[in-house]
């Protein structure tokens, strides 16, 4: 055959790389491991019944209709891509989760502080990675798990209520920044790595919440909000605030 000579333009390969390198990136969680193979052999074998025991295969191409979305669902739930903050982390406090900013106002915050702070509160739905990033470069001066109810993690209510870690960590400038995990209405479970006396940086894990939740974080008053009410978040680079 003739060969025209057609050369792919510059652009193109520039996009295919840069999907290339997005995809490696890429991994699967380590708290979706038991959940993933348990459900892959659960839904497998329940396919290999139908398929090899009946003698239509309408249930088998119903069940495999279903399990194969529900499947793809629960890896996308627990991905959890490779992320670096390429910038210089003095006074930054980056989103500690993928989301939605719900809540940008001052609160009175009466578990560590009891005092006023701003809260930037994150929502992750359901399609949101549920990784936890640490916001702020620090030492861990407290861990605490609160057992609770699941309320829709929306509501003012669930940052009291629902089961949650509070984690507080003081940068190396002295400043003290609280976070809480919280579960929501179909979260479970509350994952918090972080352990205390120890110092961790950005870019480390801070933990993983299961099926949908929200992350806040109390700022000293003084701080720049960088981030609006509906605004987008990707964990670990997105920067919502600069401590003063």
């Amino acid at each position: 055959m003739h060969d025209r000579g057609d050369k792919i333009p510059p652009h193109i390969y520039a996009r295919m790389g840069k999907r290339l390198r997005k995809l490696r990136r890429l991994r699967l969680h380590k708290e979706g491991n038991h959940i993933l193979i348990i459900s892959a052999l659960a839904m497998g074998s329940i396919c290999a019944v139908l398929y090899y025991c009946l003698e239509t295969t309408a249930p088998f191409i119903v069940a495999a209709s279903l399990f194969v979305p529900l499947f793809l669902l629960m890896l996308n739930f627990f991905r959890c891509p490779l992320r670096e903050f390429e910038e210089d982390t003095t006074g930054i406090v980056v989103a500690p989760a993928d989301g939605k900013v719900v809540v940008v106002e001052e609160v009175e915050e009466n578990e560590y502080f009891h005092d006023r702070r701003l809260m930037v509160s994150i929502f992750m739905s359901i399609l949101n990675v549920h990784a936890n990033w640490i916001p702020v470069d620090g030492r861990v001066k407290m861990v605490r798990h609160h057992d609770g109810n699941y309320h829709m993690a929306w509501l003012p209510k669930a940052s009291l209520e629902n089961e949650r870690s509070t984690i507080v960590i003081e940068t190396p400038e002295g400043q003290e920044i609280l976070v809480r995990q919280i579960a929501g209405a179909v979260a479970r479970r509350v994952v918090t790595y972080l352990e205390e006396d120890k110092d961790y940086e950005i870019d480390d894990h801070m933990g993983f919440i299961k099926f949908g939740s929200r992350v806040d974080v109390y700022l000293p008053l003084d701080t720049k909000v960088c981030v609006e009410l509906d605004q987008k978040t990707t964990g670990n680079e997105t920067v919502i605030a600069k401590l003063k």
